[in-house]
């Protein structure tokens, strides 16, 4: 069956008088362009350049060229945000000692090892990457990592530890013992603050 016929005057546009898209030569729509220039003006423009390429400079307008200094970055030059924690944590220790530091201070290994695996079972998998890491740099890290005692970044360890503790957010003893039982041996800044410097 061939296809039904349309009527012409029958359309929408002709109900609601809106005007029709026409596709045919006489409607085509073009961008405007930019006049061309010709191919004198071009070789007038190059030659302009070229002629300033070839002046020479004048011997006093000729600069001697900057080298960079290049420094090698080592490792043993200490960061002013490290040394900033770093003063933080020599504050902080020689502060009379607290309730909470002397419970922290009879706190054993065998507790600090419970404490662990209790942070290890809440876990669904290992720790495949911190497994060169001592226990105590472990739960310092966990420490670090974890968001709800503030942020870590430019404070020293055993200062958030404190503040933590001021607001009541029940920061883990097990923490600051680990913190006064090694004053030299770790290090106060939190190991991300370690990273971004």
């Amino acid at each position: 069956m061939p296809p039904a016929r349309r009527r012409a005057g029958n359309t929408a546009a002709t109900r609601s008088n809106q005007s029709t898209l026409s596709f045919g030569s006489q409607s085509r729509v073009t961008k405007p362009s930019v006049t061309r220039s010709t191919r004198s003006q071009k070789a007038k423009d190059l030659e302009s350049i070229n002629t300033s390429k070839l002046e020479k400079p004048s011997v006093d307008d000729v600069s001697e060229p900057q080298q960079a200094s290049v420094t090698p970055i080592e490792p043993s030059d200490p960061d002013v945000a490290d040394l900033a924690v770093k003063e933080q944590a020599r504050t902080e220790v020689p502060q009379p000692l607290s309730e909470d530091d002397e419970k922290a201070s009879k706190t054993t290994e065998r507790q600090l090892q419970q404490y662990w695996k209790k942070e290890e079972a809440k876990r669904r998998g290992p720790r495949v990457h911190q497994g060169d890491l001592t226990l105590h740099e472990q739960i310092l890290r966990h420490f670090d990592l974890s968001s709800q005692y503030g942020p870590c970044i430019g404070i020293a360890r055993l200062q958030r530890w404190r503040r933590a503790r001021m607001l009541d957010l029940n920061p883990p003893m097990e923490v600051l013992a680990v913190l006064l039982k090694q004053d030299g041996d770790i290090k106060q800044t939190a190991y991300i603050d370690e990273l971004l410097s």
